[in-house]
């Protein structure tokens, strides 16, 4: 008789650090996408839960993650004080839009 592998899954508290260690990761003058952050943690597909730990954890560089192709998502004031702050950073646009090119974080692989 073979024993098949069994690979865990994630926990979601587990799922949640890898985001926030990502998320910690942005080095002043990158960013990232919710995208990319959610596929470096890991959790390929799921933008929307790397805003929601955006919203529900303090003290992170939340300025840095934008949406795709560079695009501040948050509207009125909040959308004003990220591109603020990425100014501060030196991060340039292009319009409307981060500099992706300039600016991109590159996640290498986390160990998971």
């Amino acid at each position: 008789m073979s024993r098949k592998s069994v690979s865990r899954r994630s926990t979601p508290e587990e799922k949640r650090a890898r985001v926030v260690r990502c998320i910690r990761a942005l080095p002043a003058g990158t960013v990232s996408s919710y995208g990319a952050l959610a596929k470096a943690a890991g959790w390929p597909g799921a933008a929307r839960q790397v805003v929601r730990i955006l919203q529900q954890v303090p003290g992170l560089p939340w300025h840095r993650v934008v949406g795709a192709g560079g695009a501040i998502k948050l509207c009125g004031e909040n959308g004003a004080e990220q591109k603020f702050r990425l100014r501060m950073e030196g991060v340039t646009f292009r319009g409307a839009r981060v500099d992706m090119k300039r600016h991109e974080f590159r996640f290498r692989a986390l160990r998971h």
